[in-house]
């Protein structure tokens, strides 16, 4: 059965709601709105007032965790600056969901590699997730799409590290790396089974660095924006954007497909479609 992935060519505000309303699902209840806040110096990141008409549409709250490194996001105090300064607090109200307090402990019984994803608490407050990417290059998973968003962007600091050591927080940057992006993909399927479909994807292509958001010292993009898709299917969306790099004729495509292919990227979607929790045969419906 193939999924149905929305893409346009135009890179606008106003095109990212148009494909989510597209998608013909409607995110009832409370929101959750999963966005990447930038690392501090970070020029890539997608800013607050693009995706500013999709999250005042959808009505929700924007939801972000701690990371597990240094930098200006690994504790709730700075990440809350850094939010501040980014401008996310300005526009919308703001959940950092591993503020205090222990996580919340989902179950993964047939993970591939973890049998169990940490994130923060407070995502028992929702009812409903809107997943809003920027895709790009990502120094350890190759790429950065909807799947890392589920994952690690939805793990807490401590859930992070656990993902990365594929089950040991004291194995950050030692873990073999194919089951790293196994348990990636162990993590992001707890997500898509604990909000029962009631997920929307939407992945922006543009400024494409081979470097991730998370990045304060990031390469400038290498290769000329693609445009915008929307999906209900997280595989689907992440294996239609490689595609469309594969298929593109830009002189810096090779350039991240290098890092894509050096850190064995597919292998995420690879491991998520054998989870079982989307596809990735898809039908791409281009709109003007």
């Amino acid at each position: 059965m193939k999924s149905n992935v929305y893409f346009s060519k135009t890179i606008t505000p106003e095109k990212v709601l148009e494909l989510y309303q597209m998608t013909g699902k409607t995110l009832e209840g409370k929101v959750a709105i999963k966005i990447h806040s930038g690392e501090v110096g970070n020029q890539n990141f997608l800013k607050p007032d693009f995706w500013k008409p999709i999250i005042d549409s959808v009505g929700g709250t924007v939801v972000e965790c701690n990371t597990a490194y240094d930098g200006g996001r690994n504790t709730t105090a700075k990440h809350m600056k850094t939010l501040h300064e980014h401008g996310w607090s300005k526009y919308f109200d703001v959940d950092l969901m591993d503020a205090e307090g222990d996580d919340l402990e989902l179950a993964i019984p047939n993970g591939l590699k973890i049998k169990k994803n940490f994130v923060g608490k407070t995502l028992v407050n929702y009812d409903s997730l809107l997943v809003l990417s920027h895709f790009k290059g990502h120094p350890m998973g190759g790429y950065g799409g909807a799947i890392k968003q589920l994952s690690i962007g939805i793990a807490s600091s401590v859930g992070k590290a656990y993902i990365h050591g594929v089950g040991d927080v004291n194995n950050f940057w030692g873990s073999d790396h194919d089951s790293f992006l196994e348990s990636m993909a162990d993590a992001a399927s707890s997500i898509v089974d604990y909000f029962k479909g009631n997920i929307v994807y939407i992945n922006v292509m543009k400024n494409m660095s081979v470097d991730c958001d998370c990045c304060a010292v990031a390469e400038d993009p290498c290769m000329a924006d693609i445009g915008i898709l929307a999906s209900l299917d997280p595989i689907a969306i992440d294996q239609a954007c490689l595609d469309l790099v594969y298929a593109s004729n830009d002189p810096g495509r090779d350039h991240l497909l290098e890092r894509i292919e050096s850190k064995n990227g597919v292998h995420t979607i690879e491991a998520a479609a054998a989870l079982g929790f989307g596809s990735r045969e898809y039908e791409l419906i281009t709109v003007d």
